[in-house]
């Protein structure tokens, strides 16, 4: 394989054809489109399935309002520290940026909520339906989600996410969507917490060292896609042993990357080695 030379991250192995840049989107975004598809239905509410008002009065004034029907409740920003919601009606309400802190919401039907940057700490969501939530950039720092159902919920952002709310696969698939963004700090925690599920995750060390590189750690990337490829040796995927020496060869000899105002500097990253076969991630 002939690769071009360049100076920086978006030239860096750039080989085949074009259309082996399909492949990228294998890569990145192999669980979040059907949540962000799922997204667009959050703000869709029929006023003809309103939340109960006196169950809304009820919450407001007591904070007390366990197996209410709150169904498509408005609650943007409420105050509803330590409220006790257990068994409630929550689906398709929209709890944006809430405060929800010591909240009971254990059983609760969120399906389809939106908690987008909610505060969660030290709630009670056990048991509870998340289904297609919405829970970026919230904050579930010592909250319970033991027993809870999680399908297709978006926690792109989200911070203290326990380990048992996903798969090594999840936390990967998380971590790749946050280097999207450039949140790289946030990408090497979610690496982390893949890795303490499943240590001899050969796609994390290769998606970690991508994001080192990115972050200037040269030496910490290539000991990532070094040991990319000794797990992928041991494993007998001999593909992916081919990518994670190439992409450490690239590393070696590339220069820092650029840090350019226009897109995502990890994107440019990924779209110049594309053509080496990302299809096997996934």
């Amino acid at each position: 394989m002939t690769c071009a030379n360049g100076s920086d991250a978006s030239k860096m192995l750039v080989c085949g054809k074009d259309s082996d840049a399909i492949a990228l989107n294998k890569l990145m975004k192999p669980k979040l489109l059907a949540s962000a598809t799922l997204l667009t239905t959050f703000s869709l509410v029929n006023p003809a399935e309103a939340a109960n008002p006196e169950h809304i009065r009820q919450l407001l004034s007591t904070r007390q309002c366990q197996k209410c029907d709150l169904s498509n409740a408005g609650l943007v920003m409420g105050n509803l520290a330590n409220a006790n919601l257990s068994g409630a009606d929550l689906s398709r309400a929209n709890l944006s940026r809430a405060n929800l802190t010591g909240a009971d919401l254990s059983g609760a039907n969120l399906t389809g909520a939106s908690l987008f940057g909610a505060n969660l700490s030290g709630a009670n969501l056990s048991g509870a339906n998340l289904n297609a939530v919405d829970m970026r950039d919230t904050v579930l720092a010592q909250a319970n989600l033991v027993g809870a159902s999680l399908t297709n919920a978006n926690f792109l952002g989200a911070i203290g996410m326990p380990s048992y709310t996903g798969t090594a696969e999840d936390f990967y698939s998380w971590a790749m969507a946050e280097a999207e963004r450039d949140n790289y700090t946030r990408a090497m925690e979610l690496f982390s917490q893949a890795l303490n599920i499943k240590p001899d995750y050969a796609e994390v060390y290769l998606g970690r060292g991508m994001v080192r590189y990115q972050q200037g750690d040269r030496s910490g990337a290539i000991a990532d896609t070094q040991r990319a490829a000794q797990l992928f040796t041991a494993q007998g995927n001999l593909e992916g042993y081919k990518l994670a020496q190439d992409i450490t060869k690239g590393i070696e000899t590339a220069g820092k990357p650029r840090r350019s105002g226009g897109g995502s500097n990890f994107l440019n990253l990924l779209s110049g080695i594309a053509s080496l076969g990302l299809q096997l991630f996934f």
